[in-house]
């Protein structure tokens, strides 16, 4: 099939999270205020200023045997950034699969004790990050684990094959990364920015707004549903310290030398969002050996296998 372009993507407005109610949890109605709050604790944080006062609120888990939980707000973080981190869906969800049929609440013999809240990032008016520590047990041990959160919800990447003459090629994105001081060629990707789970959507959008190409969502294929349900059919980069989860689609069209020539290069993303995005095109048999990204090499990975085991739809 042809690949329709689009040479100016147009900038899309991101929807915010709304207010976010979750059953498997029940916040008490005020928050308490008490300055021994964190005195006896040995919370440690760099990221705020301390002082005197704190933030708490008690939240009760979906079973009732269990303990009541205590969440603290770090010194210095704000009435306002507290409750919009343990109302967000970030947290909200975090605390869903904690307690989920394979959740460590549930199956892992674990118990959670309280979470301290350190930070917050906001893009717009919405939650980007939520950083924050829990302290959660092994029963029989008595043993913490390591609780170290860095929570930024789910995202999805797409692995856009194009056909060309006798050569397949694969369109990448090349952005400033300033957490590892690269620039990384990378699969086009972007978080979700709402609560109703529109992947495949979001996906379109994405690459659209950092490559410039429209796709059709009826052509995307979820590699990552290949995967044995027990896993969640996401892909996790890093849950040592980080919530995300990934959702990896493909995408395979026929396009002309010209529409190569047209994309290698192009620069993209919304720039009012601090995004500065080249368009890369490598061919695909290199692919595995240019790029380090971990969402390439995934979902060459996925595609390859899902290939094999023809469970790719045919064109």
């Amino acid at each position: 099939m042809k690949l329709p372009m689009l040479l100016n993507a147009a900038s899309l407005v991101r929807i915010p999270l709304p207010h976010h109610q979750n059953s498997l949890l029940r916040f008490s109605n005020n928050f308490s205020f008490s300055s021994s709050i964190l005195r006896n604790r040995r919370f440690c944080t760099k990221m705020t200023t301390p002082t005197t006062t704190s933030l708490t609120q008690t939240i009760h888990l979906n079973d009732k045997g269990r303990t009541p939980v205590e969440i603290i707000a770090a010194p210095g973080l704000s009435n306002h950034d507290f409750r919009m981190a343990i109302e967000s869906s970030l947290f909200m969800k975090w605390l869903e699969n904690m307690q989920c049929e394979t959740g460590i609440l549930t199956y892992g013999d674990m118990s959670l004790k309280r979470v301290l809240v350190q930070g917050v990032d906001m893009f717009g008016k919405r939650i980007g990050f939520v950083k924050f520590k829990a302290d959660v047990i092994h029963d029989e041990t008595g043993n913490q684990v390591p609780g170290i959160v860095f929570s930024r919800g789910p995202a999805v990447a797409v692995l856009i094959l194009l056909d060309s003459g006798n050569e397949t090629y694969v369109v990448l994105t090349e952005q400033v990364r300033v957490p590892v001081g690269r620039l990384i060629l990378e699969l086009p990707a972007g978080m979700l920015d709402d609560d109703n789970g529109d992947v495949i959507g979001t996906a379109v959008r994405e690459v659209e707004e950092e490559t410039g190409i429209k796709l059709k969502m009826s052509d995307m294929v979820n590699l990552t549903a290949f995967l044995e349900p027990a896993t969640g059919g996401k892909v996790f980069p890093s849950p040592g310290g980080c919530d995300e989860e990934l959702s990896l689609f493909m995408y395979k069209g026929e396009v002309d030398k010209e529409v190569i020539a047209a994309l290698q290069g192009k620069k993209t993303g919304l720039r009012d969002h601090g995004e500065l995005i080249k368009v890369r095109v490598v061919p695909y048999d290199k692919l595995w050996r240019v790029t380090a990204d971990m969402k390439v090499l995934s979902a060459v990975a996925l595609y390859e296998m899902a290939k094999r085991d023809g469970l790719l739809p045919l064109k």
